[in-house]
């Protein structure tokens, strides 16, 4: 499926979709997020972008990528997180396109609560923090930091670094397609829908 596809599933409520969306997008989403917001915090944004989306799907109207949909969802979040630690008014970069449309519209708070508890078991897979393969997915794809840096900062080799990113991202896209608990599906699923997985190289 193409991003107009999922995003197209997300609003008929397969939550298998959402997660889809996750995988391809969460990694530069982050690495954007991260030039305004404290790397401590972006991964709540993202949780909170994603959740958006599945409110918003249904008024999505494809005048431009889908890609440029999600970055504006992603900016108005990293606002309102802003907005709520202080300034009033943040300048985020530009990059959404025409068409970003506005995440509105009525959810279920049942389903939304699911969603971020998916969204945050499947970063806590990774391990606690400041374990080898969590460490290495904040380092090289939360504050997108280069190979070398984040292989520094972690006192092991290249290898070892990319090793632990290409584990933490497989761990990821197996939590995300599996759901919350071996067996269980994802809010969607308890109306019509299944399953799905992570990414970004």
């Amino acid at each position: 499926m193409d991003d107009q596809e999922l995003v197209e599933a997300v609003a008929a409520g397969q939550d298998t979709a959402l997660r889809e969306l996750f995988t391809r997008h969460a990694p530069w989403l982050a690495a954007r997020l991260r030039s305004v917001l404290p790397a401590a915090d972006v991964e709540d944004v993202l949780q909170e972008t994603f959740l958006a989306v599945w409110r918003g799907a249904a008024g999505y109207r494809p005048d431009g990528p889908a890609a440029g949909w999600v970055w504006g969802i992603a900016r108005r979040q990293a606002a309102l997180f802003l907005r709520r630690r202080g300034p009033a008014a943040l300048s985020l970069p530009d990059a959404a396109v025409a068409g970003a449309g506005q995440a509105g519209g009525p959810a279920d708070p049942a389903e939304a609560a699911l969603l971020r508890a998916e969204l945050t078991a499947a970063v806590a897979a990774l391990g606690p923090a400041g374990s080898p393969e969590r460490e290495a997915w904040r380092l090289m794809h939360v504050e997108d930091r280069p190979v070398a840096e984040a292989a520094a900062l972690m006192g092991v080799p290249e290898g070892t670094a990319k090793s632990r990113a290409h584990r933490a991202r497989q761990r990821l896209r197996a939590s995300l397609r599996s759901g919350p608990a071996a067996g269980a599906s994802g809010p969607a699923a308890r109306r019509s829908g299944p399953a799905a997985r992570e990414g970004g190289p």
